[in-house]
């Protein structure tokens, strides 16, 4: 609602979605009169889709079953087709029509044809750009860069990966709301000028509603959970959103730390996933290990045994807090 809201706001001539719309297997009919209202309520501002490998078409997808409003256009071919936007200006759009298993739309010697300028907008790999993503994407519809202008097109709006790009001769806009921790840059709808010559100008601005934020703790230096709550509240007391906290360091051999004792300090987000896997335990192990005693030898059989080292931590701690007669054997 907020991207149509600012496409009428900017007073655009168009509005294109490179796909991923909506999860073929989870729209219902309220999905589907939701977007239809929303692109109805921009007419004459023409809105232009070009299905994605999650909202693919066929008959039984929202694209097909959805009486559109005049200003919609929906890419219904496997292939890039031409619609006119204005005189000079050609959009050659595409869809994809399964799940999976989509060939690249610049394959097979494609090009363009007539004087002008030509955009395209489809969902696609754009391979280098897919070996940096790091972010468990399949290259779905792959092309190179440089098959852009081999076609004849001017410039490229497309969707698929979750980081934005401004290429020379493409634009990924990234996803508009963060869906997971750990995604960077400046995401959300791309205001695209296109010249007459061909150029493009872009301007982001950023639509989300959701805030979704990496946290990070280092305990190393507290003497209490008390120092480590406090320090908690004043990193990031006052925060909201969706949080993901890494509580990493030393931990005091004379501390127990848990998932409840710190989120109360974060009651004002809505949700909070705490991880305790880089948390090392608070024991002088290489003192340790030159001990002739019980104590020593078992932690010289813990790193004898080649275990991972996460396991190798949880080890150690639970076995050290046993020997020491303590109950609090979890390990975090």
């Amino acid at each position: 609602m907020a991207i149509a809201e600012l496409t009428q706001d900017v007073g655009a001539n168009a509005l294109f979605c490179g796909g991923d719309l909506y999860e073929h297997e989870r729209f219902t009919p309220d999905t589907a009169e939701f977007v239809r209202t929303t692109f109805a309520e921009l007419d004459p501002i023409r809105v232009f889709l070009a299905p994605g490998n999650h909202d693919w078409f066929g008959p039984d997808s929202l694209y097909a079953l959805v009486k559109w409003s005049s200003n919609v256009h929906v890419f219904r071919e496997a292939s890039l087709q031409p619609v006119e936007l204005t005189e000079g200006l050609k959009l050659w759009g595409a869809a994809h029509r399964a799940p999976a298993n989509t060939d690249g739309f610049l394959d097979g010697g494609f090009r363009v044809d007539g004087a002008g300028v030509h955009i395209a907008l489809f969902h696609g790999a754009e391979r280098s750009w897919f070996s940096e993503q790091g972010e468990g994407k399949q290259p779905h519809a792959p092309f190179d860069a440089q098959q852009i202008a081999e076609a004849g097109l001017h410039h490229a709006f497309l969707g698929h990966y979750h980081r934005p790009k401004d290429a020379e001769r493409h634009t990924y806009p990234g996803n508009p709301d963060p869906l997971a921790f750990g995604e960077d840059g400046e995401r959300g709808v791309v205001l695209a000028t296109i010249g007459s010559d061909g150029s493009v100008t872009r301007e982001r601005r950023v639509v989300a509603s959701t805030t979704v934020q990496d946290l990070d703790l280092d305990v190393t230096g507290c003497t209490t959970q008390q120092q480590i709550r406090d320090r908690l509240a004043e990193r990031y007391g006052g925060l909201g959103g969706f949080a993901r906290l890494t509580v990493r360091g030393d931990l005091a051999s004379g501390i127990t730390i848990g998932e409840g004792d710190l989120r109360d300090v974060l009651d004002e987000f809505d949700a909070v996933q705490i991880d305790f896997s880089r948390l090392r335990a608070g024991y002088d192990i290489e003192s340790l290990r030159r001990e002739q005693t019980v104590r020593g030898q078992f932690v010289n059989d813990v790193f004898d045994a080649g275990l991972p080292a996460e396991q190798e931590r949880r080890v150690l701690t639970t076995g050290l807090r046993a020997l020491a007669g303590r109950s609090d054997l979890e390990a975090f």
